[in-house]
């Protein structure tokens, strides 16, 4: 009788699509005894790639569900299912992101635009995603998956040792309004107790950098506990997370020079704190 790893982890098939086809993925292949990587060279994958299914932090492709239905016999209902998980409200790439954020030690990002989620108030997180109902880009259901998912990304780094979060916004993030005046003001006031904490620095990169400015669109760049280096970076519809040292360094030293060119802490919290007052 085969026995099982005594840290499995549980799989909650209520918590999500990817979630449920995990744990489903999982059943059929401990009815049939197979370990992951037996599953694995069944398919055509490895066995890591299995886990990372399983536990929800890498969504199934159409291939691989196909491949999955082939080996089980079950017509095309791991491939259907699958769709289900496209089909969510949290672009591909993006969950096993999420998984690594939870685990950082540090965390430095830069965010154009809006907002970045673990700064949000779920009131104006809220707001973001019922404009993104109204346009028709998502439905009302992956609006509310996308709210709580900021709650619980942000509930994840309330740890000891509490990580340390870099935070450097273009000056559109604040210029932006979002829902009513009292949601923005609630905005305000989070960014600037999120000033206050003792793991946190918050900057702000003006308009005025120009050229200067290193990156066009969001970054995010991790250190983990072992001090290995990862990076995220998202297109439309994918994101990408980089653990190649050889192309994370770059990155890194580029957020550097974003935190030197950009303004103090002091001076971006002035900002904030004029904007808030809509004085120029």
């Amino acid at each position: 009788m085969r026995r099982w790893p005594l840290n499995r982890k549980e799989l909650d098939p209520e918590a999500s699509p990817s979630a449920q086809f995990g744990q489903r993925l999982r059943m059929l292949r401990d009815e049939r005894g197979w370990t992951q990587d037996e599953l694995a060279s069944r398919i055509g994958c490895s066995g890591t790639h299995i886990s990372a299914v399983e536990t929800g932090r890498r969504p199934p492709t159409r291939r691989f569900a196909a491949s999955v239905d082939k080996v089980f016999g079950t017509g095309d209902r791991f491939e259907r299912q699958s769709l289900a998980v496209r089909q969510t409200a949290l672009i591909e790439g993006f969950p096993e992101y999420v998984a690594h954020e939870a685990r950082a030690s540090e965390i430095r990002l830069y965010e154009v635009g809006v907002i970045p989620g673990l700064l949000q108030t779920l009131e104006y997180a809220a707001a973001l995603e019922a404009d993104a109902v109204r346009r028709e880009s998502t439905t009302p259901e992956q609006a509310d998956e996308r709210v709580g998912l900021v709650a619980r990304r942000q509930a994840s780094l309330v740890r000891s040792p509490s990580p340390l979060i870099l935070a450097v916004l273009d000056e559109g993030c604040i210029r932006r309004p979002m829902g009513s005046p009292a949601v923005t003001d609630a905005q305000f006031a989070r960014l600037l107790e999120f000033a206050e904490l003792p793991n946190t620095v918050l900057q702000i990169a003006p308009f005025s950098m120009g050229e200067r400015r290193p990156f066009s669109l969001p970054i995010t760049v991790l250190t983990m506990p072992d001090r290995s280096l990862m990076s995220y970076a998202e297109s439309t519809h994918r994101g990408h997370l980089e653990r190649e040292s050889t192309f994370v360094l770059p990155i890194l030293t580029a957020y550097h020079q974003l935190q030197a060119e950009a303004l103090s802490q002091a001076a971006s919290v002035a900002m904030i704190e004029q904007v808030r007052k809509g004085t120029p």
